[in-house]
């Protein structure tokens, strides 16, 4: 156990010393990261999670079955239009205000997480492979096994805990003005977002140009496979760049990294599970058996 303190050590000496080496590049990271966050994450993060945020609070959940599934459901729905980490923020605010309990807490965060269909559809779809076929047949995996696996655990809920304490909680109902609560509640996720977004463009970055200038020749594969790690979306970028000859490696790699996604959207999800004590190994345990599962169905049933 004592590895993993020295690990995580180790690991941001390294990364100070990188940006202390390369501060120009650092700054062209940071640059990068600002532009991606102002440009292509908060104009739609900000509006959707002031807009769910409200809704939650206007469609407040009552003791019974039917009221869990559609809470359950509603849920999901929202993290589905939202993308990440719109779940991991709805979840963090029903446990906050007991209208479910930590064990559903800690399993929703696990299913309610998924990529916008917005940035599937409009970057992946149209920017990377000018075409939405690929996207709609993701979205349409990754949902479907979701919804079955989210049915699964409703059922199993209903079965184990017949009574759920109150959902209508002391500061639900206290509530005055939902709409200022919901803006007050988004601020610290987008900036969670925006504060990950551009720490890690700036890792990559400098790792990027630290990597390249020590193994000039490294290959463009292991050059994929770090970036695919630290961001998503510029691994997908370098995948299409890459493999626009091979459609169907492409196809592949880009439903590996829209399901596995990247340590900048999991570390966003943590920070924020982390405000309610969330436990992140049903979390982690989900994403590595969709990881396995995603791309498998989608080479067997589309490719």
């Amino acid at each position: 156990m004592m590895l993993i303190p020295v690990l995580y050590l180790f690991i941001c000496i390294t990364l100070i010393c990188l940006l202390l080496f390369f501060p120009g590049i650092a700054h062209e990271g940071t640059d990068l990261g600002v532009e991606l966050f102002m440009e292509a994450l908060f104009p739609y993060l900000l509006p959707y999670l002031i807009l769910t945020q409200w809704f939650i609070r206007l469609t407040p959940n009552t003791n019974n079955s039917s009221s869990r599934f559609k809470l359950y459901f509603k849920t999901y729905g929202i993290s589905a239009l939202g993308g990440f980490p719109t779940g991991a923020a709805t979840i963090a605010y029903l446990k906050k205000s007991k209208q479910i309990s930590l064990r559903e807490a800690n399993i929703l965060l696990s299913i309610c997480h998924s990529p916008s269909p917005l940035f599937v559809l409009g970057f992946v779809g149209n920017d990377l492979l000018n075409d939405t076929t690929f996207s709609w047949q993701f979205l349409i995996l990754y949902h479907s096994v979701s919804l079955l696996m989210l049915s699964g655990i409703f059922f199993y809920f209903r079965r184990s805990d017949k009574g759920i304490s109150s959902a209508v909680t002391e500061s639900a109902t206290k509530q005055l003005n939902p709409f200022t609560s919901s803006v007050k509640d988004s601020i610290p996720t987008v900036l969670i977002v925006g504060a990950t977004i551009i720490f890690f463009t700036t890792i990559y970055t400098v790792i990027m140009h630290s990597v390249k200038s020590l193994v000039p020749d490294i290959h463009n594969n292991v050059m994929l496979l770090i970036a695919a790690m630290l961001e998503m979306t510029n691994g997908l970028r370098i995948a299409q760049e890459l493999f626009a000859d091979q459609p169907t490696l492409l196809l592949v790699l880009m439903a590996t990294f829209l399901t596995s996604q990247g340590l900048s959207i999991h570390m966003q999800v943590g920070v924020i599970a982390k405000s309610e004590h969330l436990s992140l190994k049903p979390y982690i345990l989900m994403r590595i058996l969709f990881v396995i599962l995603i791309p498998t169905l989608f080479f067997l049933l589309f490719l």
